[in-house]
């Protein structure tokens, strides 16, 4: 059989073309995920179904890439957690459902992006919402499949209400909505996360879609390759099973991710040829940009001994600081994190965890391939804080959290002495900044590793639908499709992209 759409990767973006797609019931869609499926949400594991982020440590195994990265010269093998399973990191995530700012949307645009504004993707981003708290005002959406809402300040834990005094006290402005263009300030982070329920892709998008009979999921299969005739992408090969097995579709829509997605590309020949060559792949189609520009958010944890036992049903996160750093002209480019960790979280026992994050960083890095073959992960080089401007912001974020953790009176009874921290080089810039590069951690958002842009960009790999330079039938639709990362969680605006680019399909728009 020959598909009219075939995608590669059933997370966030992918379950959303899948659902849109499948509206018309007359285009046959494959829908393959190299993770396990869980049909119902009861049949959920807790680490899917439930509100755990990320930085837990207690994602299942099975439903981790487990890949790994380095950070910087003085830090490898920093874990990257990425899904694996149905919904991928839509269902792994710590559900932060922050959108990017009309900043970030602009300087897309500058970039040969014009389709891409804040005012052409605002729309998909109030589509896609079902916003508890807002979704009565103009900004935002209140019948779309992702449930989002804010914890009140009455149900925050000790450690968010301190956090939030001391921002106030210190002259940070109050920010009841974060998503709303313009906001900065303290105040509740947005949450895919209603009833302590995770509103991954897999439990909205594609439990609505599962039944039409033009949609068809396979699990458990991971895609070796593109399948290329002539220009032309054909379909794809997939282990599944314990054996070899290929289909094919007019058009192929990778949606396996910023880590993903270019190493298929790569593996299917597609990519800078000199790194092809290198690990025996046949160059079929010169596209140097393939793995390049390599973005996340860099950050540093601080941790401090937690003199009080979370209890009852517990959130990650429930309220957060963004800013703009002194001197700088990136709106928003700061971003603070904080968290009570239960005792039950890891082998450590409790702590007060500390995430000060640069939120759009200067530097980039770049993923390459180690072999010919999908077993072996491709060598992702984050580069962190190689460039001035991000240790500048990255030592002022750690000084402030500091300042404010240690000193502030609402921490009395809440922290006790730090456990990880740059102690006696919290004050010399350049000791501060070799800790920083020793401690070096991703911020989740791995981006823009097959970015979009003008044929005339030498790095640019698709045009603004996503589809691929120089082979046809063959687009992108994930995270690595930005030109850069947004001062935000990425999980939001990757649902937006995938919105934006199956209305385009669809010919909606």
């Amino acid at each position: 059989m020959i598909y009219d759409t075939l995608i590669v990767g059933s997370g966030s973006a992918g379950n959303i073309l899948a659902a849109r797609l499948t509206e018309d019931p007359t285009r046959q869609l494959l829908l393959l995920e190299a993770g396990p499926d869980y049909l119902t949400r009861e049949s959920l594991p807790a680490d899917i179904r439930l509100g755990y982020g990320t930085p837990s440590g207690i994602i299942a195994q099975s439903h981790d890439w487990g890949y790994t990265g380095l950070a910087s010269q003085m830090r490898d093998d920093m874990p990257v957690p990425r899904g694996r399973v149905v919904g991928g990191s839509s269902a792994v995530n710590a559900q932060i459902f922050l959108r990017g700012i009309p900043e970030d949307f602009a300087a897309w645009a500058k970039l040969g992006n014009d389709r891409w504004s804040f005012d052409r993707v605002l729309p998909y981003y109030c589509k896609l919402e079902n916003d508890h708290d807002f979704g009565w005002a103009e900004h935002h959406g209140c019948e779309g499949p992702i449930g989002v809402r804010r914890y009140p300040e009455e149900e925050w834990g000790p450690d968010q209400r301190a956090w939030a005094e001391a921002c106030r006290q210190a002259g940070f402005p109050e920010c009841p909505d974060a998503n709303k263009p313009g906001s900065t300030g303290i105040g509740p982070f947005p949450l895919n996360n209603i009833a302590g329920v995770r509103q991954s892709t897999a439990v909205t998008y594609l439990a609505q879609a599962r039944r039409r009979p033009n949609l068809r999921v396979l699990a458990n299969c991971t895609t070796r390759r593109v399948l290329l005739e002539n220009g032309r992408a054909v379909g794809v090969e997939v282990a599944r099973e314990g054996r070899s097995e290929q289909y094919y579709a007019e058009e192929t829509v990778l949606c396996a991710g910023a880590i993903g997605t270019p190493q298929i590309m790569m593996l299917s020949g597609i990519g800078p040829a000199p790194q092809l060559e290198e690990v025996g792949v046949g160059v079929y189609h010169h596209l140097p940009g393939v793995g390049g520009n390599l973005r996340d958010h860099p950050t540093v944890n601080l941790n401090w001994e937690l003199l009080f036992e979370p209890t009852g049903l517990f959130h990650w996160h429930q309220a957060g600081l963004r800013y703009t750093a002194q001197g700088s002209d990136v709106t928003n480019d700061m971003i603070v994190y904080i968290a009570a960790v239960p005792e039950n979280w890891g082998d450590s026992g409790s702590f007060l965890f500390v995430r000060p994050t640069v939120n759009l960083a200067v530097g980039a890095g770049e993923l390459r391939l180690r072999s010919n073959s999908i077993g072996d992960q491709p060598f992702l080089n984050y580069r962190y804080y190689e460039e001035q401007f991000d240790r500048e912001r990255q030592r002022e974020a750690i000084r402030l959290c500091t300042e404010l953790i240690e000193e502030h009176p609402a921490f009395r009874g809440i922290r006790g002495s730090v456990l990880e921290g740059p102690e006696d080089a919290l004050h010399d810039d350049t000791a501060l900044d070799r800790w920083i590069l020793a401690n070096a951690d991703t911020g989740h958002h791995t981006s823009s590793t097959c970015k979009m842009g003008l044929p005339s960009d030498p790095l640019a790999v698709a045009d603004q639908s996503g589809r691929v330079f120089g082979i046809e039938g063959l687009r992108i639709v994930d995270a690595s499709l930005m030109p850069d990362s947004v001062r935000a969680n990425i999980n939001a605006t990757v649902m937006m992209m995938a919105e934006k680019i199956a209305a385009e399909i669809a010919g909606e728009n």
